[in-house]
């Protein structure tokens, strides 16, 4: 992470011209009261009229120069803070990217968002006017004190004693409000977390009635962030008071003290006038004190946040010197690899070699690990033992960009952006694939029949996460994405889940064209039936392998799975056969299992 202060170094010459802007504007702010004693002393006590029109005039010319250097002043720190914001902002959200799933197994998207968007525009103002103005009461209030012992030293002392019970009180406010401001962070992360998920799941909220319990839960975190609010507003409102009386004392104790002096002749008439100006000149920065250490406080809570997340490092990192492989052909070796995540054990020594352009079905019970597998290749996660190869090299040794540009994956969870379904499935290869390739991918996952049907076609906009399109044209669109990258290696994980029967097996037909080393993990014997080999999990390890007959005749997992979901089917064509057979004078020379085979 580059910090802040390389921020302030790399613009130190737009802050130093915009601190010289702010000098110059504080000065001539300054010497606006010396103009305001000359017309009192001179024009209205000594009556010299014919000043008047000149000393006006410097008073005019010191507003158009404090309104131009002011005008500087506000431009070079905005656009300074702005692109403070935006770089930090970008580098941010590149090092979220950069991390690997593990982390987002811990962090939430809501509390991630927080960091993105309000940590950082408290960062901005930090950076921005909070800066400008801390700079801008410390110049203002030192040019003053300068004026002020110039002009009477005894009268002085006065805001010398004030200005540093002034600063204590602020000092002690940022204290209170600094952990405070911190558990407000934390806690709108919460509400914009608890809000998104809301949100983002509305259809099961209301498919199960959940809308009154998922209100009472906002609500509770809504009080939860109004109470902290208020606990801030409590600190605030109680010391806040105290910067108020003090500034209002301080100009009247100074025309007190200074009407004395005038009356005994001390000072003059437009000294006491300067003098009071100058005290009131003082008091808006006082106050200013209060809220700036109040934004301050909250920017640096913002600031240690998202250092916390810049201190995390990917655990999946990219080799120093990458293998780079001329052409990726696509065969696959898993090498004894074990896989364990969190202290639990998910694989353990899973041995097999495809070659490129053969197919490996992988089939299990739920939670047996057949997505991990996926996993692993793609490197979201590192074997804990083994070694995956890639034509025959160690993933590990190769670059990410090259080992996952060399992989198309239709995950299980399909997430469609809200965009159009030509980007959507151009989204393996945004520059190079041309409108022919994103049809005739559709047309291979049968999705081409209800996108043309659709008003605007293939420049139809989906809704987020693919709001108003059913679970198969979803797992469709995703199917034409990965056949539109064209890799080397087709992952399929459970893809056609929601599709029927008859447009899975259209599915499977067009796969079955496409040249790739295809891994195809599913709950169907369908989707698998025709691999190379079929391997089959049970918790973590391979139970069973084979070819479909292989495994039919070992009457394993793979035979029981074989009779749950087409037994009832084979029993109607046994039946079938038999009356057929005894109404027909010859026989037809198959068997049932036969017959089922052709089917």
């Amino acid at each position: 992470m580059n910090k802040l202060s390389y921020y302030l170094k790399k613009y130190w010459y737009a802050y130093a011209f915009a601190l010289l802007c702010t000098v110059i504007s504080v000065t001539l702010d300054m010497i606006s009261p010396q103009v305001t004693k000359r017309i009192i002393d001179d024009v209205i006590v000594g009556g010299e009229v014919n000043l008047l029109f000149s000393l006006l005039l410097t008073i005019l010319g010191i507003g158009l120069g404090r309104a131009v250097f002011a005008y500087f002043k506000e431009l070079i720190f905005d656009t300074v803070s702005s692109r403070i914001a935006s770089q930090l902002r970008k580098r941010l959200f590149i090092h979220i990217q950069g991390l690997s799933i593990s982390f987002f197994d811990e962090n939430n998207t809501g509390e991630l968002m927080s960091r993105v968007k309000d940590d950082i525009d408290r960062i901005w103002a930090a950076t921005g006017y909070v800066s400008m103005l801390i700079f801008e009461v410390t110049i203002h209030t030192g040019i003053a004190m300068f004026f002020m012992y110039r002009e009477s030293p005894s009268l002085a002392i006065i805001p010398t004693i004030v200005l540093p019970i002034v600063a204590g009180l602020a000092i002690l406010m940022e204290n209170k409000l600094g952990n405070i401001y911190e558990q407000i962070s934390e806690q709108n992360a919460k509400l914009n977390t608890v809000a998104q998920e809301n949100l983002a799941g509305i259809r099961t909220v209301k498919a199960f009635a959940r809308e009154k319990y998922e209100i009472n839960k906002f609500l509770s975190h809504n009080k939860q962030y109004y109470e902290l609010n208020m606990k801030q507003s409590k600190v605030f409102i109680k010391l806040y008071p105290y910067f108020q009386l003090i500034t209002k004392l301080l100009p009247m104790i100074i025309i007190l003290f200074g009407g004395y002096k005038v009356i005994k002749g001390s000072i003059t008439l437009g000294t006491l006038g300067a003098f009071t100006e100058y005290s009131m000149n003082i008091v808006w920065p006082m106050e200013m004190l209060g809220w700036l250490s109040n934004d301050f406080a909250a920017a640096f809570a913002s600031y240690k946040r998202i250092k916390k997340i810049f201190d995390q490092k990917p655990e999946i990192t990219e080799p120093e010197n990458p293998v780079v492989l001329d052409e990726v052909k696509g065969s696959i070796e898993f090498d004894h690899v074990s896989f364990s995540l969190n202290g639990k054990q998910i694989l353990t020594d899973i041995n097999f070699r495809l070659d490129a352009g053969k197919t490996i079905g992988i089939m299990g019970a739920t939670g047996t690990g057949k997505s991990s597998i996926i996993n692993l290749l793609q490197r979201f996660y590192d074997v804990t033992e083994g070694e995956i190869r890639l034509d025959g090299v160690n993933i590990k040794d190769l670059s990410l960009k090259q080992l996952r540009g060399n992989i198309s994956l239709v995950m299980q969870d399909v997430f469609l952006f809200s965009d159009t379904i030509n980007e959507n499935v151009k989204m393996g290869k945004k520059r190079w694939l041309r409108q022919e390739d994103v049809i005739e991918a559709a047309k291979y996952s049968q999705a081409s029949e209800f996108i043309e049907r659709m008003e605007d076609g293939y420049d139809t906009v989906i809704g987020e996460r693919g709001v108003g399109l059913s679970g198969g044209q979803k797992q469709r669109i995703s199917i034409a994405r990965a056949i539109a990258k064209k890799t080397p290696v087709l992952v399929l994980d459970d893809s056609t889940s929601a599709l029927d029967m008859e447009t899975e097996l259209l599915i499977q037909q067009s796969l079955a064209q496409v040249k790739a080393t295809k891994i195809i993990i599913a709950h169907r014997i369908s989707a698998v039936r025709h691999a190379d080999e079929i391997i089959i999990l049970e918790d973590g390890k391979i139970k069973e392998r084979g070819t479909h007959e292989t495994l039919l005749s070992q009457k394993g997992y793979y035979y029981q799975t074989y009779l749950a979901q087409y037994g009832e089917y084979q029993k109607l064509l046994s039946q079938e056969n038999k009356s057929v057979s005894s109404d027909m004078t010859d026989h037809t020379g198959f068997d049932d299992r036969e017959v089922a085979e052709c089917q």
